[in-house]
């Protein structure tokens, strides 16, 4: 699961979308702001300093020193003319600043609110082409989850838009798939090759040496020289067998069955009582239904190495254990031992291959090695985990999760 802090990121499309939204803010309050400047320059009327003189034209009335209102047919300078046209002008001067101011404060209001619907209308589109520039990483993506769940490697993107880095990767990526088919198909064609042809001649030497061992006239020398290179030949048999599987079981697994661990879990139990009753072991199962998809012969491999290795790297007179479960979206089975001393820093060392506890590397009669790592091979190629973890009091607990059915 994936830290808060990296969850909580903006995916590109929310981050090209806020991008595009935002020049678009930007430019527009840069043309309001500029818009502003030049309405106000232009309608904002200049306030004079003050009027000294004003000539009016009136006839006077007699006895009339003062008269307050100009009129025709007398020219006279008088104070209070003066400061009635000052007054009035003032007043004419006032009604168009305000007039002014008004206009500019329509101009600011209105121009905001249509800048804030035109951005609204920017994030929107924004997000529309956001996607639209998206859509050819977006194939890119969904081909690459196709081929990642499906295990088909001759499915390509095969992009046809213009030249550029969109169509330089997809074409990058074509190339990768390429390559990577041919070289899944050469491991293949190797396993298949060397599964014959390393075989073949363990079963000759085995043949050559049952026959003369069995010999009427074979001396007692012979036959003990006979015992040891069948013992020999049986150990490269099962190393070649877990170095094929392994190879194969790293591969994705393309045909697959339902099938039920409970079911393969008896199978195995069943298969190794002879050698668990030789060696006094108790067996305890508890299968409870765990229904998977998978390849039926690998997944018994699977389970028989896990029962395989808790029997061999156990004590005598001790205990295997083997459980099935079906735990929400997963199909599980565990299987505990008993046996040495597992340290906790060791554990995650026995997954690689040719890898043992240290008391037991001088040993060949206990296996190969590659007992785990098979494991490890065959749960990864079905989308499934292996986990363990020491037992306490010696041995080890080993759980499977796979990719539960239905």
């Amino acid at each position: 699961m994936r830290p808060l802090a990296q969850r909580l990121q903006p995916t590109i499309r929310v981050r090209l979308t806020l991008v595009y939204g935002g020049l678009f803010l930007v430019g527009g309050i840069v043309m309001l702001t500029l818009t502003y400047l030049l309405a106000k320059n232009n309608i904002q009327p200049d306030r004079p300093a003050g009027v000294t003189a004003v000539q009016i034209e009136r006839t006077a009335a007699p006895g009339e020193a003062n008269p307050a209102t100009p009129a025709p047919g007398k020219v006279y300078t008088s104070r209070q003319a003066v400061y009635t046209a000052n007054q009035t002008k003032g007043m004419l001067l006032k009604a168009r600043e305000d007039s002014a101011q008004q206009t500019l404060d329509s101009l600011l209001t209105q121009g905001g609110i249509a800048l804030a619907v035109v951005g609204a209308a920017a994030l929107g589109l924004g997000w529309f082409f956001a996607d639209r520039a998206l859509r050819p990483v977006h194939r890119i993506t969904e081909t690459a989850r196709r081929v990642a769940h499906s295990r088909n490697l001759t499915e390509r993107i095969a992009y046809t838009g213009p030249r550029d880095d969109v169509k330089e990767l997809a074409d990058t990526f074509d190339m990768m798939l390429e390559r990577l088919a041919r070289a899944f198909e050469g491991q293949r064609r190797f396993v298949d090759n060397a599964s014959h042809e390393l075989r073949t001649p363990l079963a000759i030497n085995r043949t050559l040496i049952d026959v003369a061992v069995r010999r009427p006239g074979a001396g007692e020398d012979v036959r003990r020289l006979g015992e040891s290179l069948l013992i020999v030949g049986d150990r490269h048999e099962r190393l070649i067998e877990g170095l094929l599987t392994l190879a194969g079981s790293e591969n994705s697994v393309v045909d697959t069955s339902p099938l039920d661990l409970a079911d393969v879990g008896a199978h195995v139990l069943d298969q190794a009582k002879a050698e668990t009753d030789g060696r006094g072991l108790t067996v305890r199962r508890a299968l409870d239904r765990a229904p998977t998809e998978g390849d039926p012969v690998l997944v018994e491999r699977l389970v028989q190495n896990l029962v395989e290795n808790a029997t061999r790297y156990n004590v005598d007179g001790g205990g295997v254990w083997l459980s099935t479960r079906r735990s929400a979206r997963l199909a599980e089975v565990v299987v505990a031992n008993t046996g040495p001393v597992v340290p906790a820093y060791e554990v995650e060392t026995l997954f690689e291959p040719f890898r043992r506890l240290r008391s037991d590397r001088l040993r060949s009669d206990r296996g190969t090695g590659l007992g785990l790592s098979i494991v490890r091979a065959i749960a990864t190629a079905h989308g499934g985990t292996v986990t363990a973890v020491p037992r306490e009091g010696g041995g080890l607990v080993v759980t499977v999760r796979l990719p539960s059915a239905g």
